[in-house]
C-alpha cells in the first residue's frame, strides 16, 4: 500500500471489501482466501508480499 500511496479506505474500495474486513485485518483475525486474492490482484503482488504464516502452539 505505501508503494502505490494508498490507504486503507483506497484499497478497500479499489478491491471492493467492506469495513468489516478491514478492521479484521487491522485485528489480525482471520479473512479468507477469497479476500486475499482481491488484495494481490489490486496491488498487483503475490501472496507471501501480503501475508506471512506463523504457525500456531498446539
Amino acid at each position: 500500500m505505501i508503494d502505490e500511496n494508498m490507504m486503507k479506505r483506497d484499497l478497500r474500495l479499489k478491491a471492493g471489501l467492506t469495513t468489516n474486513v478491514i478492521a479484521k485485518m487491522g485485528k489480525n483475525e482471520h479473512v479468507s482466501t477469497e479476500v486475499i486474492c482481491k488484495i494481490c490482484e489490486t496491488l498487483g503482488c503475490n501472496v507471501d508480499d501480503i501475508i506471512e504464516f506463523i504457525p500456531e502452539d498446539k
